[in-house]
């Protein structure tokens, strides 16, 4: 560390450990400092545009005083009480009643945490719940996609279907398995007789038949895969998922942790394919991520299960910081900014301007792919065109295209060689333009300094 007075970098680097963290990323490290609608500025002063809205998470922008105000006027009044059994605050309650009118219809009831990983923790403990209240004890598998991100607590982790955050931590949580992601660009259908959607959804059913439909309790399944690069399945893949769900007594569990909140230009993900899950998972956009929130839905039928137990075998799960009522009071206030700025329509119409722009660059060398759903998109990126082979590994493509957006002045992630784009929903018209010339000239760049 420097003597006299440290830059803030050299104390992070002294005394921070990051999420995915590893020295190497120091080279490059912002201290971001500002921000405002869908731009932030970092510590030299530099503004970029904010194309992941923080880490999918800050639907309504930066920078809203009326979330700070709603923090402000809760913390002044009760800032937290426990919410266990036989407790409760007045913003949990408004904010459970709230969701109740929002979410799929035949999900009424909540429970709350902080964040994406203890949702899908809470998911899977109630799954598995639910199963021994039914009487079939033995149902505690849990299905996942490849691909699929649902965060990474050890169970969570397992769920996970990236193997890049698992070697380190292994073993995993037994009882997890994976299929393929329904991705239109990659996935392999071998049978012309049906759909590719058909095609990829019958994986669940032939998975469950390997595991023993007995010992299988649950599929978990985001609307549209995000960290694994944006994958919006087909129209018909979700109805057969349903399907096959309810010929096998399997929940269908909705991670709606990204989907939610609108982002896809509905309110929730499912809401595209006409399909309800039995228990629904969702973080980030409910708060925009300005104070940590999390938490599920369960349909009335897990709910009168949970409800119907005797004491002794209550629903012993539980958090701290469960039914917070700050962070239950900025969520209500962040649903109230969603609805009078009729945010869930204006990521419809402007996702639909950012795709027209993404799919007039698929005519570009070394762009494979343009998908996207609502204010959800990627741009894949490959070596070539005619098979969709990816760059090697050693050409460092993904970080190669994360300097090149970066130094154009856009801030966002890149997933196996996808940029990924999920901007505010109050990003403007012009911003969208921005993003899509970015992309035109970073992509063309990021080949060149790769030298293949």
């Amino acid at each position: 560390m420097a003597s006299g007075n440290p830059s803030a970098i050299d104390r992070d680097r002294a005394h921070l450990m990051h999420p995915l963290h590893h020295p190497s990323a120091y080279a490059a490290t912002r201290v971001w400092v500002s921000g405002k609608g869908a731009i932030i500025k970092d510590h030299t002063g530099r503004e970029y545009i904010d194309g992941l809205a923080g880490l999918w998470n800050v639907n309504v922008g930066h920078g809203r005083t009326e979330l700070a105000e709603a923090a402000s006027r809760q913390m002044s009044t009760l800032a937290f009480h426990s919410a266990y059994a036989g407790g409760s605050n007045e913003p949990a309650i408004a904010l459970a009643d709230r969701l109740s009118r929002l979410v799929y219809p035949s999900i009424n009831t909540f429970y709350f945490t902080s964040g994406g990983a203890e949702s899908t923790e809470t998911s899977i403990k109630t799954a598995r719940f639910y199963w021994k209240a039914a009487g079939k004890p033995d149902k505690f598998k849990v299905i996942s996609r490849r691909r699929g991100y649902h965060g990474l607590t050890l169970a969570a982790m397992s769920a996970t279907g990236l193997p890049a955050f698992w070697p380190m931590f292994e073993p995993r949580t037994p009882g997890f398995s994976h299929i393929d992601a329904p991705d239109p660009y990659r996935f392999v259908n071998t049978d012309a007789s049906i759909s590719i959607g058909v095609a990829a959804a019958n994986q669940l059913e032939a998975a469950i038949l390997s595991e023993g439909p007995e010992t299988v309790a649950a599929l978990i399944a985001e609307p549209v895969q995000g960290a694994g690069g944006v994958i919006v399945p087909p129209r018909d893949y979700f109805t057969r998922i349903r399907e096959i769900c309810d010929q096998y007594d399997v929940l269908l569990i909705a991670d709606d942790v990204i989907t939610g909140f609108g982002r896809t230009g509905t309110w929730f993900g499912l809401e595209h394919f006409g399909v309800e899950p039995d228990i629904m998972q969702f973080a980030k956009g409910i708060t925009s991520g300005y104070v940590p929130l999390g938490g599920i839905g369960v349909s009335d039928r897990l709910r009168d299960a949970i409800n119907s137990v005797p004491a002794s075998k209550r629903w012993m799960h539980a958090f701290t910081y469960s039914g917070h009522p700050t962070c239950c009071a900025v969520a209500l206030r962040n649903i109230d900014i969603l609805e009078q700025e009729n945010l869930i329509l204006r990521a419809a119409t402007a996702g639909q301007r950012l795709m027209d722009g993404l799919r007039a660059l698929e005519s570009m060398d070394g762009i494979g792919n343009v998908r996207g759903l609502g204010l959800m998109a990627a741009v894949e990126v490959v070596a070539d065109k005619a098979t969709r082979q990816s760059f090697p590994p050693e050409a460092g493509m993904t970080q190669k295209l994360t300097d090149a957006l970066l130094d154009r002045g856009l801030y966002t992630r890149v997933a196996l060689d996808s940029i990924c784009l999920a901007p505010p929903l109050v990003i403007t018209d012009a911003e969208i333009d921005r993003i899509v010339e970015t992309v035109r000239d970073a992509v063309p760049a990021a080949i060149r300094a790769s030298g293949q």
